[in-house]
């Protein structure tokens, strides 16, 4: 099996190639094979130990009933952990996947649509193992499908078969899941948004605002192809737009400078708007093994419940981000 090099971050674990992982049909056995990868790195990493306490698990206190620590963890660790109550958990993560066609570009064998979906896909796995709910809602110009957080037997297969149907939509509407969104949670949750983010910006300010009043953890994942962000064609061609159909003749090494700079602005658009209201924004490029980006994004959220907490509760009060 090709793997791509291991990162310091993930200790000397051999990560699994982009491209090879994209070869597996199942979506599901994606999934699973990347948090295994992920897993097993950690196991050797600097940051060994650091995932369990994630959401399932609590380090252990002097005064803590020692009834209710986990030896598999310590068996793993070599630290004491105790595993919490249900009402400690009762983490609720609602995946926002784009499924516009714009999503089914790809220069590296596969598109960012099938990579999206692998990403949630493995967001949903690593947290249905630690017990979590896990719902799902689908958009392109308007919201596709909806499945509700929970955490129950066949609900995590009913999710991976949402996340397979091909990206049909025409155009990207950024701003309607998340007010859709909005509208039907009512307990404090985490909430992942995976696309491409290459559509107007400009009303997504406002409603991440009003996600973020009702007390809920936001985390944006700009998904990309390497020849989107680089322009990496080598000759005069037709293209045509994927969401649009519109045809245009472009010469890359003419058009070069002016594409990088008109996409740069965008993307630094958005990664300022997301500093600026302490949304994480993950930049994933479809070429990235998936172990270096849930590496990337649990490292962040570990050191934003650290630093970051909200400024606002939901209107229930009620659950831990």
């Amino acid at each position: 099996m090709a793997v791509a090099q291991s990162t310091p971050s993930l200790g000397s674990a051999k990560l699994i190639d982009a491209h090879t992982l994209m070869s597996i049909r199942s979506l599901e056995l994606r999934a699973r094979a990347v948090v295994e990868g992920f897993w097993s790195g950690l196991h050797r990493s600097p940051y060994h130990g650091f995932s369990v306490e994630f959401t399932e698990y609590r380090q252990y206190t002097p005064g803590d009933d020692p009834r209710y620590l986990d030896w598999k963890v310590f068996g793993r660790s070599d630290r004491y952990f105790i595993k919490k109550y249900e009402d400690e958990t009762n983490l609720r993560c609602h995946l926002l996947v784009d499924q516009s066609r714009s999503m089914s570009f790809g220069s590296r064998g596969h598109t960012k649509a099938a990579y999206a979906a692998t990403l949630a896909a493995t967001l949903a796995y690593f947290l249905h193992l630690q017990g979590d709910a896990t719902g799902l809602l689908t958009f392109d110009e308007q919201v596709r499908e909806y499945l509700p957080a929970r955490h129950r037997a066949g609900h995590l297969r009913q999710l991976m078969h949402a996340l397979e149907r091909p990206a049909t939509g025409h155009k990207t509407d950024l701003a309607a899941p998340l007010e859709r969104i909005t509208s039907l949670i009512r307990r404090r949750a985490l909430v992942a948004f995976v696309s491409d983010f290459l559509a107007p910006i400009d009303q997504l300010e406002r409603k991440l605002v009003a996600l973020g009043a009702c007390g809920h953890e936001v985390s944006v994942f700009q998904v990309l192809d390497p020849a989107e962000q680089n322009l990496g064609l080598e000759r005069p061609s037709v293209f045509e737009d994927i969401e649009t159909q519109r045809t245009l003749y472009l010469d890359p090494a003419a058009a070069r400078y002016g594409y990088m700079k008109m996409f740069g602005m965008h993307c630094e658009a958005l990664r300022t708007m997301c500093r600026k209201l302490g949304i994480g924004y993950h930049l994933v490029p479809t070429d990235q093994p998936l172990e270096t980006a849930l590496f990337s994004y649990l490292q962040d959220r570990m050191k934003r419940g650290r630093q970051f907490r909200p400024a606002f509760r939901g209107p229930n009060g009620g659950g831990t981000a």
